[in-house]
């Protein structure tokens, strides 16, 4: 037998590489997303544990929370995804009439927060602190950490609409600022539902 004869000069040339499967932008807003996820499953596991072995939730003196005016905000929350996605979609027609929907979601995103500081201020005159009870400090560790990641997703996607208007937002980056968003509103209706309810 003889051994396979090969030419160097006849090897296929690795073409230049096209458009990844993923943009990296998006697969890193991901993979950040799936250890955020976890930490939120953390956070919900032990409220559960702490409320399931309590007497009387929320412990006798301490406020009820919004739950009406809450779910208000929650709608709002919830719309700013399919404007966001609608967004996507007119984003890699034609970029520029991107703008108005983009602004519309931030819209809506800040609303959301703008609402959560104003119920906040309400509770912490009524007496709920960090340090008030367990009732407390699990709410304002939750719905803090949501908030935090609201405040940030909105700097991404205010970042976002900015590079539109200059015309220097790419697809991935987009895409990644959509990402993060659209997990702050995956998020919340857990939140509402164990929190609030």
């Amino acid at each position: 037998m003889s051994a396979p004869i090969t030419n160097p000069e006849l090897e296929l040339v690795d073409e230049a590489p096209g458009r990844p499967v993923v943009e990296s932008a998006v697969l890193g807003t991901v993979l950040f997303c799936v250890v955020e996820a976890m930490l939120f499953a953390g956070l919900v596991s032990a409220h559960t544990i702490v409320r399931s072995n309590a007497v009387e939730w929320p412990p006798p003196g301490q406020p009820r929370l919004p739950i009406e005016s809450t779910l208000l905000n929650t709608a709002a929350l919830l719309l700013s995804a399919p404007v966001l996605f609608y967004a996507g979609r007119v984003f890699r027609r034609n970029r520029r009439d991107a703008l108005r929907p983009l602004a519309l979601a931030i819209g809506l995103g800040a609303f959301f927060v703008a609402f959560q500081g104003y119920e906040w201020l309400g509770l912490l005159r009524e007496g709920l602190t960090l340090t008030s009870s367990q009732h407390g400090s699990f709410f304002y560790l939750m719905i803090g950490m949501h908030a935090a990641h609201a405040v940030a997703a909105l700097v991404a996607l205010v970042w976002a609409w900015q590079r539109l208007f200059d015309l220097r937002l790419t697809p991935g980056a987009f895409g990644g600022a959509a990402v993060f968003w659209y997990f702050v509103v995956a998020v919340w209706p857990v939140l509402y539902w164990r929190v609030y309810l």
